[in-house]
């Protein structure tokens, strides 16, 4: 069967540097929950290989294409846009040189939104790539904010999805919500990859829908990761204590998810969770996705073949969503 995976990272260093003062600001503990050991630290040394290495891993655990997306998270606006646009030509080489292996998301200057916009539309009609995928707040704002809709807009005008990844809350978020009497690397881990990550994301998604993002730009396609962020298994309450009388929107959160959402279970490979969304969100919204190389390749086949679900939706979540999502070959 073939599998292409949509939540694949690699890392720049130069980009990397870049938004390392504000990473630790934002998680103290950051080296204590990525310490050798830890979870997700197994493969660490695959981050920065893009080339033959990860091809030899995709191979041994059945992965076809992966897309790939360069770990960007508050990079400064003043060498943001440099940094990003060498990434990407990165990127663009990899593609170039492993045909049908690697596709790519840019890594966009999102502190810089109108640089962002170009680069998104130079990496798309130049470069070949299938859409972005923004890491998080800039600046600590969302989206939402009338600053980021060059990028928005761009989006929609290239008719491409962004892929909305987490990264850390805000200081005075992971402080009053994940601190206390913990030990740095519970704290982290608390904060990132445990719950904060993902209850961030699925905020700053909310706010795209209740701001009218999605009203504006109708057709605007989004993706989240770790099976929609917890949203789908909260569908029914969203509507219920904000449904349009008070929201005044022009869907429910369930038209919302069921229009311009796809998800992934970026490495979760869990049965139940799978059962549930696609009973919920359905098989037709679902694109594999394994977190390479924090989570490794080799659940990613199983994960599949061992399903309840019929041959049909196995292709679509194999390959057949995104092919059609990302208009692969």
């Amino acid at each position: 069967m073939r599998i292409v995976t949509l939540e694949e990272h690699w890392s720049e260093p130069a980009l990397d540097t870049a938004g390392g003062a504000a990473r630790a600001e934002l998680v103290p503990g950051y080296a204590a929950a990525f310490a050798p050991g830890m979870p997700y630290t197994q493969q660490m040394d695959l981050m920065a290989d893009i080339g033959a290495r990860r091809i030899a891993d995709m191979d041994r655990h059945g992965i076809t294409t992966q897309v790939l997306s360069c770990l960007n998270t508050a990079v400064p606006a003043d060498v943001a846009p440099a940094l990003t646009k060498a990434a990407n030509n990165i990127a663009a080489e990899a593609m170039k040189q492993h045909p049908g292996r690697f596709e790519a998301f840019a890594a966009l200057p999102t502190a810089a939104p109108d640089e962002a916009a170009d680069e998104l539309r130079r990496c798309v009609r130049e470069l070949g790539f299938v859409g972005t995928m923004i890491m998080g707040r800039t600046d600590g704002e969302f989206l939402d904010q009338p600053r980021f809709d060059p990028i928005l807009r761009a989006a929609n005008d290239l008719d491409v999805p962004i892929y909305l990844h987490p990264a850390p809350p805000p200081l005075a978020v992971s402080e009053a919500n994940y601190a206390g009497a913990l030990s740095p690397a519970v704290a982290s881990a608390f904060r990132l990859a445990a719950w904060g990550w993902h209850q961030e994301t699925a905020v700053h998604f909310i706010h795209l829908a209740l701001t009218g993002v999605l009203d504006r730009y109708p057709s605007l396609q989004f993706i989240l990761g770790h099976w929609g962020e917890f949203i789908p298994f909260y569908l029914d309450r969203l509507d219920e204590a904000m449904p349009q009388r008070m929201t005044g929107r022009d869907r429910s959160f369930r038209e919302y998810m069921r229009d311009n959402v796809f998800i992934t279970p970026s490495g979760m490979f869990s049965q139940a969770q799978l059962r549930y969304c696609v009973d919920t969100v359905g098989a037709d919204r679902i694109i594999h996705a394994v977190d390479f190389p924090l989570i490794g390749n080799e659940g990613a086949v199983s994960f599949l073949t061992d399903s309840h679900l019929s041959e049909v939706d196995r292709t679509r979540i194999a390959h057949g969503n995104a092919d059609e999502l990302l208009r692969l070959n």
